[in-house]
């Protein structure tokens, strides 16, 4: 019997039975990660990729729901940028190749109406990575014209990483780019985030975190990308430290009885929502009305009464200024208060 067949009292029962714990994000019972990563029943290599958005690209591993599979990135160029690479060399750079996104996995079971809850276990640094500016692109393309580029080595399982003589960066890796296909036989680029997913660019999604996706198609044919081993919210520059990535995650198919439109995301500390749109205006509002809504079906709040526990508890985060034409905003709700 699958997840998504199972009604909400019985699946609490079912877990607490097995040792572990997956609940429906309605509930918000819930933690996200076990204790100790499972065993990866599946492996996909990063040779197994493609760079755009779209039903009808094949999948290269189907999976049941409850499946751990292991997944290998590439860095963000696919391989234009190496260590010999030069700032002169950025303008040369193919922005069609950008995003080599490792899949799609086809989730047996799933849908158009459920969720795709995808629980990242691990996210495991893997090489040398990079940072730059790209004429043209960043929150700031106006105020810096030129290119700029500095690598930065790193040991398979590293923590932090040297930005100059003075400044150690500690590293958080995770996916910039995760999503499921869209509803689609259009080949999109990869560049924004859209309901599927996409390039959201968040860095909260990191190990322990589940996050949510609407599935659009049958199988959902997900897939994962743009490894990130540290970045700011917001992403102001364009880039983060790129890096391939070693990624082990678990898919499983729920029920999406609360009608969530884009995707959303958990912790042990706090529920999460995210909103896109061509402002950060229009996507904080969209932000903020999910999670008015996952207040009010969730914790059985009033309308008024989510509104004011935004305004007082929840964070609203920028989580990327620069995947035109979308920018992301998310909000996060702490679960210590309930």
């Amino acid at each position: 019997m699958s997840a998504k067949s199972i009604p909400a009292a019985g699946f609490l029962v079912c877990c607490l039975a097995l040792g572990a714990c997956r609940i429906d994000p309605v509930a918000d019972q819930a933690g996200t990660a076990a204790a100790e990563t499972p065993a990866p029943q599946f492996t996909l290599g990063s040779e197994n990729s493609h760079n755009r958005w779209s039903s009808t690209i094949p999948p290269q591993l189907t999976v049941p729901s409850g499946a751990v599979v292991e997944v290998f990135t590439k860095e963000a160029s696919d391989g234009q940028i190496t260590e010999s690479t030069t700032a002169e060399d950025l303008p040369n750079v193919n922005f069609d190749l950008i995003h080599a996104l490792t899949g799609p996995i086809q989730v047996e079971g799933a849908s158009p109406g459920d969720l795709l809850a995808v629980t990242l276990h691990e996210i495991e640094v893997q090489g040398w990575g990079w940072a730059g500016i790209f004429p043209g692109f960043g929150f700031l393309p106006e105020d810096f014209p030129g290119p700029w580029l500095r690598g930065f080595p790193m040991e398979p399982g590293a923590t932090e990483v040297r930005f100059n003589d003075d400044i150690t960066i500690p590293l958080a890796p995770f996916a910039g780019v995760m999503g499921v296909a869209p509803a689609t036989d259009s080949m999109l680029v990869t560049i924004p985030p859209r309901t599927n997913g996409g390039n959201m660019d968040n860095r909260h999604m990191i190990a322990g975190t589940t996050v949510y996706f609407p599935v659009q198609v049958e199988g959902a044919l997900f897939s994962i990308g743009d490894a990130h081993a540290a970045q700011g919210d917001g992403e102001v520059s364009g880039s983060a430290i790129e890096a391939p990535m070693r990624v082990v995650l678990e898919v499983e198919v729920m029920e999406n009885t609360r009608g969530m439109v884009e995707p959303q995301y958990e912790t042990d500390e706090y529920y999460a929502v995210t909103g896109f749109a061509t402002t950060i205006d229009e996507a904080a509002r969209k932000a903020t009305r999910y999670m008015i809504d996952y207040l009010v079906a969730a914790h059985g709040l009033t309308r008024e009464e989510a509104y004011v526990l935004c305004s007082i508890a929840g964070d609203l985060k920028i989580s990327e200024t620069v995947d035109v034409p979308h920018m992301l905003v998310s909000m996060h709700m702490p679960k210590s208060i309930f």
